[in-house]
């Protein structure tokens, strides 16, 4: 058993026996050209956005690093990955893009399944 199958195995049996988690957890790794109050401001503007219109985010959240001034972080979590999807196609990640062009440096995002 991979390690996939053995995270399923883990999971499953906390979750009542489903054989994977539904909640899906994003986390994004940011490294905007400069940490600057504007693009905080417009990533807490997505995550306002996000949470009033898109039922299926269930958490938002932004996070800058005490230790690290380069790096703004996110941690979401959605209601499976359908609504992940609707949030990745919606309105307010088309808008903050925008809002963000040429802010950015790299941006790393990692997909997590929620172990209840």
């Amino acid at each position: 058993m991979g390690i996939s199958g053995g995270l399923n195995a883990i999971s499953g049996g906390l979750n009542g026996g489903s054989k994977t988690a539904k909640r899906l957890s994003t986390r994004a790794f940011l490294t905007p050209k400069e940490r600057n109050i504007s693009f905080v401001r417009s990533a807490a503007a997505h995550k306002a956005r996000c949470l009033k219109d898109e039922p299926g985010t269930l958490q938002f959240e932004i996070l800058l690093p005490k230790d690290d001034d380069t790096k703004v972080l996110s941690y979401e979590v959605y209601r499976d990955d359908a609504a992940f999807e609707v949030h990745r196609n919606g309105p307010s990640l088309a808008q903050w893009r925008e809002e963000t062009a040429g802010m950015m440096v790299k941006l790393h995002g990692v997909r997590c399944a929620v172990v209840d």
